[in-house]
């Protein structure tokens, strides 16, 4: 069995917490839902990491609901089930010696449950801290990879690019 990381994570306490989601989502709950999947669908791939995002069913009525968007698993409680509930019972699924847990919401009463079960926590600020770096991350890894590209099919060796941008200096 591999080590595994999970991130289950309180949907609409992050879209309450990040400034362009919450701005959003006065205007298109839809649509602050689907920007939160994406960014957490990057965040994932960057980190290594199995996403489930959990909303309540206050905005979506109806059955629990269960699919995957993007690489993450989405999750839509019962009707009267809050996210906070369906993640503090659903936490221990993911406990294992080889799995590491983080269930990311800014609800305190939340963090010190996962927290007793074994789980790692994180805040919605911090999550959206670490989301930017891991952004940043991935596109210093993009342009190292393009840059090593371009050396490679270059006639000049590094000395010449050297002597070369010395030249372009001094013009």
């Amino acid at each position: 069995m591999k080590r595994q990381a999970y991130l289950l994570v309180d949907g609409y306490n992050m879209i309450g917490a990040w400034p362009q989601l919450s701005r959003l989502q006065v205007v298109n709950i839809q649509e602050a839902r689907d920007r939160l999947i994406a960014e957490l669908a990057s965040y994932a791939r960057v980190r290594q990491v199995q996403v489930i995002v959990v909303f309540d069913a206050q905005l979506v009525p109806g059955r629990a609901t269960r699919l995957e968007q993007s690489g993450v698993q989405v999750v839509f409680t019962e009707e009267n089930e809050t996210a906070d509930s369906y993640i503090e019972r659903g936490v221990g699924a993911y406990i294992h010696p080889l799995n590491r847990v983080t269930v990311a919401t800014s609800d305190m009463a939340e963090q010190w449950t996962i927290f007793q079960q074994g789980a790692l926590r994180m805040s919605a600020q911090e999550l959206w801290l670490d989301l930017k770096l891991a952004k940043e991350e991935m596109t210093a890894d993009v342009e190292r990879y393009y840059s090593r590209r371009l050396r490679r099919h270059s006639p000049w060796s590094a000395t010449q690019l050297a002597r070369l941008d010395q030249l372009r200096q001094t013009l």
